[in-house]
């Protein structure tokens, strides 16, 4: 028989309000022995009061019960609202703990039991996790986008898609009569299936949901005493650089993490370039600067116009000491002028929203795109000279894709999810 498990689902007293979940067979049989006598009708709030077994008043608070399957575990659910005090909540988890079959819940155990009940796939649940885990908005509209189904409902338009061609392949391969050239040929299975993979390349495009989390990163490089420092500090908003008069003051990477117009970035500030130097310390952090330049999702060049690598965001600072044109550059700024650095920021989230879309696009996990790459292979193999080859290529592609719904989840992979969430999620 399946435990029925208890846990806080709101947020840590004191608080005006605390949310206890109880999810399994015995919720409804614990929410009577708690108020003492019947439940008020399914999905309908009541004000009850609660007690223990020797009858003490424990708490008056709002309860609602939610017969299975229809609840957001697949079980009888119930909701006991109470007052946010720490007592009042460790009261009635004493209480609940001494019923029948009642225990205190594990993290993400209540999400878990809704995957296990058909409630939602893995990736609504991974989608969930990072839903609870957001500190931007783009983060959270990309989680919500996933937690909501997005891409559950695109993987499943996929394998709707394919399966009718595997039922076209499996028809063709019925009539053993005729010649099987002639039959893959009428078939034209590699058109049939051409639209899916071109979906497929398309989302494998966009960058993983780790960028949301991890930051758009934006490297300043140039030679030294360029201002890398100084526009660093002036695009943080705070003195996290080093800056001196002396030329090669930065002598290794220097990170931080900000969060501009609901989008996360990581600037780096890196050592001068030089083509040599005879500094040791130097030398290792000008092989790091240069490393960094191609890892440079947005690069911000302070050097010669004609030196700048390609795509990087030219920018023109300390225009008196320079001898070219202002067009030469993209951005003209100076660390005191807080419009250019509003204007430089613009620059720089546009650039973002171009990688990362408006947060509503689905963007994969890597679990998803390395499962996307191979089904996307096994179609790239799919030719249409031998379709009980390609009927394999088929299956493989709806293996790959069933795996993302978490179809074939494993233990260990539910747990490593699981355990990012919550005891009451």
């Amino acid at each position: 028989m399946t435990d029925t498990i208890f846990a806080l689902s709101s947020g840590r007293p004191p608080a005006a309000i605390a949310v206890v979940r109880v999810s399994g067979p015995q919720a409804g049989a614990a929410g009577q022995a708690i108020v003492g006598g019947a439940l008020p009708p399914p999905r309908m709030a009541a004000l009850r009061r609660l007690r223990d077994a020797e009858g003490e008043t424990l708490d008056q608070a709002l309860i609602l019960f939610f017969p299975g399957p229809a609840t957001a575990t697949g079980e009888d659910l119930l909701e006991l609202h109470l007052h946010g005090g720490r007592a009042v909540v460790a009261a009635i988890e004493q209480e609940l703990a001494r019923q029948p079959g009642l225990r205190l819940a594990e993290p993400g155990e209540f999400t878990r039991r809704a995957l296990l009940k058909g409630r939602l796939d893995l990736a609504q649940a991974e989608g969930l996790a990072d839903l609870l885990e957001a500190e931007t908005d783009m983060q959270r509209r990309a989680a919500l986008a996933m937690a909501e189904g997005g891409l559950s409902r695109l993987v499943t338009d996929w394998l709707d898609r394919l399966s009718m061609a595997a039922a076209r392949v499996e028809a063709e391969l019925d009539f053993g009569d005729e010649d099987e050239v002639e039959r893959a040929a009428a078939l034209d299975l590699p058109a049939l299936v051409a639209p899916v993979h071109a979906e497929m390349i398309e989302m494998l495009a966009r960058p993983p949901v780790e960028r949301l989390r991890d930051g758009i990163v934006v490297v300043l490089a140039g030679p030294r005493n360029a201002g890398k420092s100084s526009l660093f500090n002036a695009l943080l908003g705070r003195d996290a650089a080093i800056v001196t008069d002396i030329a090669g003051t930065t002598r290794d990477v220097l990170e931080a993490s900000v969060v501009r117009a609901g989008i996360p970035f990581r600037l780096v500030d890196t050592a001068g370039l030089v083509e040599e130097t005879a500094d040791p310390v130097e030398a290792i952090g000008v092989a790091r600067a240069r490393s960094l330049l191609d890892m440079a999702d947005v690069l911000l060049w302070l050097g010669e116009p004609a030196d700048a690598p390609h795509g990087a965001l030219r920018i023109g600072s300390r225009m008196d000491e320079r001898q070219h044109e202002p067009s030469a550059f993209d951005h003209l700024l100076s660390i005191h002028d807080t419009r250019a650095i509003d204007a430089l920021w613009a620059a720089l989230s546009e650039r973002a929203k171009t990688a990362l879309g408006d947060g509503t696009t689905i963007v994969p996990h890597e679990r998803h795109r390395a499962l996307i790459t191979s089904a996307a292979h096994e179609l790239e193999l799919i030719d249409g000279t031998d379709l009980l080859i390609d009927a394999e290529h088929l299956r493989l592609v709806n293996v790959a894709l069933a795996a993302i719904l978490g179809r074939d989840a494993t233990e260990a992979m539910l747990d490593a999810l699981f355990g990012r969430f919550c005891l009451g999620k």
